[in-house]
Parts: structure tokens; C-alpha cells; sequence
């Protein structure tokens, strides 16, 4: 019994220094080798576990030495480990190092959103034509919204099942708090500023109003309760109908093709008067009857009409030496016209696959 334990200490300290010259020697080229070496030596079914295997046989008198040697062997593998793994990791990073010598990544490129494209397109066109761009609050005043554009005071936009509002005046409703219905609000804020005390314009007022608008309908392939509004707005001396239909005109054949032609139908809207919605030729079948103009010819585009006296008055604009024209489209509506979209929702959704679709476009 006593050689058979003199032997398996001449054994294991064999193997001991065996384990010893091969752990200077160890490499590894990536951090995959490094964990298979790990496992070659320190894992459960490893070199050293088994060594401790043969540590149970090792005689008493003789444990404290093996032991020791067994520790010293334990610590020199994981300290040339840690040194592979953290060379590999340093190796790694320096290759990811960004080389500026190199050409440019190839990043995938966004591009506008089709709303985007439309309103730069529709704001370049007026501005061609000598319109200037107007801002203003998205969260307004009723005061804004439908007093200075001529609402009645009970009219349906102003019922909450039309218009959201924030907050409620309880003895003047012009004090009311609203997401804005259109972007009409604008043009109030602007015609209220352009005049003096007696009613004078300090100038010809020539804007283009483009902004985000809500109201309370039910989400569907054809309404939402936000959508994006172009609105324009002339005020000078005589200005007439005329003048009206000719930059509606000129507008059409830019945005659709020379070859547009348009038509006027009467129709009402509070602030205008008189009134109209223009509609243009069904450029898909040159007017000669679709599907997709309902086989009229003709498709709606937006509304239009002299702006009301009363508007004019309501914003402190002498109404008797002053006139003007105002018009309002739907930015969805006119890119659904020239993109065939057919649900409204597409356009607020951020599908990158639907967006994609319009880098063309841009």
C-alpha cells in the first residue's frame, strides 16, 4: 500500500511539471481558442480537476507539498489565459479601429417623407409666384381658429365632436384652448399684424401657410384625426376672382402637367365668399372617365373663395378699400393624387418599406 502511494506521488508530480512547461508554451490566434484552452485545463472535466482526482491518494505526509505545486500550477494557467484572452481582445479592437484612409461605409441613405416632398414641392411652386411662408401655433385660440374667420357661434366646428380642445373659457368662448382645425388661424395672426389703427394695410399681404392640423374623426383608410394643410392667402387692392383662378390655374399645371385643365363649382365656406372647390382633369385618363375620378373626367383638389368682408373687419382690415382671395388644399390629398396611396394611415405609420418607396422621388 505504501509503494502504491509512493507511486502515484512520483505521478502526479510528473505530471505536474508536465502541466508546468506546457503552460509558457500556449497560444491562441482568437478568443475561441482561448476558451477551448480553458476548457482544456480549467472546466470541470479539465487537466486540473483531474489532478485533484489523484490529489485524494496522495499520502498524507506529502499533501502540503503536492498541494502547493497543484496551486502554483493552477495560478500559472490562469494567468497565461487571462493574458491570450486579453491580447486577442486588444487584437480585435485594433482591427475594428477606424481606418481613415479608407473609403466611406456603405450607410443606407434615408429620404423624405412623401408628405415632405409634396409640401416643398406645392411651398416652391407659390413661392415661385411671389408667396412668402407664415407660421404659427398649432395649439390655438378659438379667437384665431373661428371668431376672426367668421364662424357662427354655433356652428359644428366649434362642438368638441369636431375640434379637440384643451380647455374651456365658461363665459367667453373666444378664450377657448384648441388643437388647431386649419391653418386659417395663420392667416388671421397675419392679417391682424399687417395693418394700422384706421384699417391700412403697411403692405399687399401674399402668404403660404403650411402646417399640421386636427380633428376629431375616426381613424380609416381615408381620415385621420391629423393631416397636413397648404393654405394661401392674397390681400391687396382690387383683387378679384380673376386673379384667383389664374394663380390656381398656374399652381395645377405646375403640380400635375401642362395640359391640366380645371373647373370651379360653387360650394360655402364661413370665411370666403363667394366660394369654391376647384377640381382638375383626371390626368390618369385625360379626362375622358376612370376608376379613379369615378369616370367624371374631374378630381377635387381643394377650396377657394374671396375672402369674407367680414374676415377682412374681424382682423381690422378696412373691407371697403381692400379685398383678396384665400385658398386651402389637403397635403395627403394632393400626394395621394399624384402617388395613388391608398390608405391615409400609410403616411404616419413609418413603414420603413412603404418610405422606402419614394427615394426616387426625393
Amino acid at each position: 500500500m505504501h509503494t502504491n502511494c509512493n507511486f502515484i506521488y512520483k505521478m502526479i508530480l510528473e505530471k505536474i511539471n508536465e502541466l508546468l512547461q506546457q503552460v509558457d508554451s500556449l497560444e491562441a490566434k482568437n478568443a475561441e481558442e482561448v476558451e477551448k484552452l480553458r476548457l482544456k485545463y480549467l472546466s470541470k472535466n479539465g487537466e486540473l480537476n483531474e489532478l485533484m482526482k489523484d490529489f485524494r491518494n496522495v499520502p498524507a505526509e506529502q499533501k502540503k507539498e503536492v498541494g502547493m505545486k497543484i496551486n502554483e500550477l493552477k495560478q500559472r494557467i490562469t494567468d497565461r489565459i487571462n493574458a491570450l484572452r486579453e491580447a486577442c481582445t486588444t487584437q480585435e479592437s485594433g482591427d475594428e479601429a477606424i481606418d481613415l484612409t479608407r473609403t466611406p461605409y456603405p450607410i443606407q441613405l434615408g429620404t423624405r417623407h412623401p408628405l415632405t416632398i409634396v409640401t416643398n414641392e406645392i411651398i416652391d411652386i407659390f413661392s415661385r409666384m411671389g408667396f412668402v411662408l407664415a407660421d404659427g401655433p398649432e395649439v390655438e385660440d378659438d379667437l384665431h381658429v373661428f371668431t376672426r374667420m367668421n364662424f357662427a357661434a354655433d356652428h359644428p366646428a366649434r362642438d368638441m365632436q369636431d375640434t379637440f380642445f384643451v380647455s374651456q373659457h365658461p363665459n367667453d368662448v373666444t378664450k377657448n384652448i384648441l388643437l388647431r382645425s386649419h391653418t386659417s388661424s395663420v392667416q388671421a395672426r397675419v392679417m391682424e399684424n399687417m395693418h394700422t389703427e384706421d384699417g391700412k394695410l403697411t403692405g399687399p399681404i401674399r402668404v403660404i401657410c403650411p402646417g399640421r392640423v386636427y380633428r376629431n374623426e375616426a381613424i380609416t383608410a381615408r381620415a385621420h384625426c391629423f393631416f397636413h394643410q397648404v393654405e394661401g392667402l392674397y390681400i391687396d387692392k382690387n383683387v378679384s376672382f380673376t386673379d384667383l383662378k389664374q394663380v390656381l390655374l398656374s399652381f395645377a399645371r405646375e403640380m400635375f402637367g401642362a395640359d391640366t385643365k380645371i373647373r370651379l363649382r360653387p360650394s360655402y365656406f364661413p370665411f370666403t365668399e363667394p366660394s369654391a372647390e376647384m377640381d382638375i382633369s383626371c390626368f390618369i385618363c385625360g379626362g375622358e372617365g376612370c376608376g379613379f375620378c369615378k369616370h367624371t373626367g374631374w378630381v377635387e383638389i381643394l377650396g377657394c373663395g374671396m375672402v369674407d368682408p367680414n374676415v377682412l373687419e374681424q382682423c381690422g382690415i378696412d373691407s371697403k378699400e381692400y379685398s383678396g382671395y384665400a385658398f386651402g388644399m389637403g397635403v395627403e390629398r394632393i400626394t395621394n393624387l399624384k402617388y395613388r396611396v391608398s390608405d391615409l394611415r400609410m403616411f404616419s405609420e413609418n413603414d420603413t418599406r412603404f418610405l422606402e418607396e419614394f427615394q426616387a422621388a426625393d
